[in-house]
């Protein structure tokens, strides 16, 4: 095999694991024409079509999946190995990538980020920040941050923070104009924001407990948000009840600028974990994140 066979084949699992040429020449840091050509001159010596091409998509053929699921396991376990070799330096060097909620970035790992990054100049971090359920080992990060019940049993967790829970609030302005709710039921009627979810795309349906009653709740609202902060900015404003993290609006309850309604009915949550794949020996890099995070409370 010629040098550059190895070089193509690295660039093919880029193609077929993105599905899209333009995200793949983005992480391989060349052009998205130079890539199609190299994959066309890939299929031209091995003889035989790896990807189909539409003007929307492109997805692997049968041929070209068989050989992505036998490529990808080993190019990863020679990162992986490559990785481990940090090991033999004097600090840990090397970039982790992580995704994680909005949340779960300010309220628990930047805090406890911020103090360790110092210490090892040779780190980087690589914080994506949204609220969807990403596959990490498909999309390459090295580790994820969710709840503790949301993560898949073949995954290592590493408990990063306390539990908390979601709560109901809304500005004193709106109370004036509606009357406070005083089960989830009432919630219907009421000028609700929204948070649609990356993964799937749907609406979060507000989760209560109570008595050992659960309750998923469909709200509406002139509003819906992908993200949790700006939810927090609506309600301030006026603009309806929000169902949203209890620590990110604590001081404005406190100091009388929300009223958190439905406490009782507001389930605490198993708190967040880290996680990454169990078959994935950690570098000298990620054993120090893991470590800086750990819960320890």
């Amino acid at each position: 095999m010629q040098r550059d066979d190895i070089k193509d084949l690295l660039w093919f699992v880029a193609v077929a694991r993105e599905r899209s040429f333009t995200k793949a020449a983005a992480e391989l840091g060349t052009s998205q024409s130079t890539l199609s050509h190299t994959i066309k001159e890939l299929e031209a010596r091995l003889g035989v079509r790896l990807l189909t091409r539409t003007t929307r998509s492109v997805a692997p053929t049968e041929a070209g999946e068989r050989l992505y699921h036998s490529l990808a396991p080993r190019f990863e376990a020679i990162e992986a190995d490559l990785a481990g070799l940090v090991a033999f330096r004097d600090k840990p060097a090397g970039t982790v990538r992580i995704t994680l909620s909005d949340h779960a970035l300010q309220s628990t790992v930047w805090p406890k980020l911020k103090p360790v990054l110092s210490n090892y100049p040779d780190l980087s971090v690589e914080l994506y920040s949204d609220n969807g359920m990403r596959n990490i080992v498909e999309e390459r990060f090295d580790a994820g941050v969710r709840l503790g019940e949301s993560i898949d049993k073949d995954m290592i967790a590493v408990r990063i923070g306390p539990d908390w829970r979601l709560v109901a609030v809304a500005s004193p302005e709106y109370f004036s104009r509606r009357p406070a709710p005083k089960t989830p039921q009432d919630l219907v009627g009421h000028d609700c924001i929204n948070l649609r979810l990356t993964t799937f795309g749907g609406l979060y349906a507000w989760e209560f407990a109570k008595n050992g009653r659960d309750l998923r709740v469909r709200v509406e609202g002139q509003l819906t948000f992908n993200s949790t902060i700006p939810m927090i900015d609506a309600a301030l404003s006026g603009r309806g009840i929000a169902y949203v993290p209890e620590s990110l609006v604590s001081r404005h309850v406190a100091e009388g600028r929300l009223t958190l309604v439905l406490g009782d009915w507001s389930p605490p949550f198993a708190g967040y974990h880290l996680y990454y794949p169990s078959r994935r020996q950690l570098s000298p890099a990620m054993a120090v994140i893991v470590e800086a995070l750990r819960h320890r409370g």
